[in-house]
């Protein structure tokens, strides 16, 4: 009989991630059924054992079925009997927060700009969009400003929270939580959610127990790498659920997929060097102006700058059932920003289009890669269910409309013009 309560030891560690080989888990609990291995399904609702690992402050991050799981923690746990906590004690894990405080980051434009736009970094970019999911009241910590507005308009500043004085950041602390109780109201009772490194934790979390709030840190202890896994995590597990009704998953990801303040860059997106992102799932490319204006020359029609590609990796073959192994990773760093256009639809596209446009005969792969990277950004989207990844894209190609989506799309004067060129340039 199976004992999911021997999981319960490796929650215990605290870990902020808990993976798992399929072997490894099967001798653990003493034997998976088989329905385990064969249906997502089984890994979430109202089951016993996803209550385990729920009631652990966990919960399901990257599954693949029959080989490995990985299990994301939401939320530190507290040790019950550790009275020393008393102060802090947080209420139910499931206890929706009511504020949320976002951390700044180094990474910034050089022009004024709202705070929230001010901040470019894609750690920023994904704790901004959880923020704005979340549906409550978020602020900024700002090393600078203390606490600010996601609205408030700052000037570039140079300032690290870590780097500072003792005496500096005892009293940010002390004026970032009063700031927030002049703009919030009574902090008391409240569940406050904290999304920043220790150094800002560690300046504000007494100052808010003190006037009765409840402090969750959900990031507590993670590398980089991981928080960003935990972000798209909670995009997977909360707004792209297998059992959620399709048009619900549809209308996640085609918002997921068009936030345009969620677009990194191509090097950005080659730093994470994987991290997160060996997953199926959806992408969207996005273009600049002076980029849209060399489309516009190349097919001597007019493109817009913003979205103009949506693809997928990783999803299942049907009607063989067949399992890919494509991921993100591998379709954006491999064969877009590859070098090589002969492995991507979409840098053949961009190709031909590059080539008309400087009256070339044949595709300049380097100049290709060095426009890609100087006028293009991208936003990922992992998702779990890869068996109707398929159907999801097209859902979401038909709400979007790409404008260099080809396949399964109406026709158009400026898909009949690519289509010619890519005949050109095959």
């Amino acid at each position: 009989m199976t004992q999911w309560t021997a999981l319960s030891e490796a929650f215990a560690r605290g870990e902020p991630s808990v993976r798992l080989t399929w072997p490894e888990l099967d001798h653990m609990v003493g034997g998976l059924p088989p329905s385990a291995a064969r249906h997502r399904a089984w890994w979430s609702g109202d089951r016993p054992h996803v209550r385990i690992w729920r009631s652990a402050g966990y919960t399901l991050g990257h599954l693949v079925l029959g080989e490995e799981i990985t299990f994301l923690r939401t939320a530190h746990h507290e040790d019950a009997t550790d009275q020393s906590a008393a102060p802090t004690d947080r209420p139910d894990q499931a206890a929706r927060p009511k504020l949320l405080l976002l951390a700044c980051a180094q990474t910034k434009l050089d022009v004024p700009a709202p705070a929230r736009q001010l901040y470019t970094s894609p750690l920023f970019r994904k704790g901004r969009t959880y923020a704005e999911h979340l549906g409550v009241p978020w602020f900024i910590l700002s090393a600078e400003h203390a606490l600010v507005t996601p609205d408030q308009l700052l000037t570039p500043y140079e300032r690290y929270l870590p780097d500072t004085s003792d005496s500096y950041r005892a009293a940010w602390g002390l004026w970032a939580v009063e700031r927030l109780g002049l703009l919030a109201g009574p902090l008391n009772g409240l569940v406050v959610e904290v999304h920043a490194g220790a150094a800002y934790v560690g300046a504000i979390a007494h100052h808010l127990t003190a006037k009765g709030a409840h402090v969750v840190d959900p990031l507590r202890g993670m590398a980089i790498g991981a928080r960003l896994h935990w972000y798209d995590a909670q995009r997977t597990t909360d707004a792209v659920r297998p059992t959620a009704e399709p048009g619900t998953m549809a209308d996640s990801l085609v918002e997921g997929l068009t936030t345009d303040d969620a677009a990194i860059t191509p090097k950005e997106f080659l730093a994470f060097q994987g991290a997160h992102l060996k997953v199926p799932g959806l992408y969207s490319w996005w273009v600049d102006e002076t980029g849209a204006a060399d489309l516009s020359r190349g097919l001597q029609l007019p493109i817009p700058p913003g979205l103009i590609y949506v693809g997928l990796a990783g999803a299942t073959r049907w009607p063989s059932g067949k399992r890919s192994t494509n991921t993100l990773w591998s379709r954006i760093a491999g064969m877009h920003l590859g070098g090589n256009h002969e492995f991507s639809t979409f840098r053949r596209t961009l190709g031909a289009i590059m080539a008309n446009a400087a009256g070339l005969d044949r595709i300049d792969e380097n100049h290709l890669t060095t426009w890609m990277y100087d006028h293009l950004r991208v936003i990922t989207v992992p998702c779990d269910d890869a068996d109707t990844l398929g159907r999801l894209e097209e859902a979401v190609l038909g709400e979007t409309n790409p404008i260099l989506n080809l396949k399964g799309m109406p026709r158009t004067t400026i898909r009949a013009r690519i289509t010619e060129l890519r005949r050109r340039y095959t």
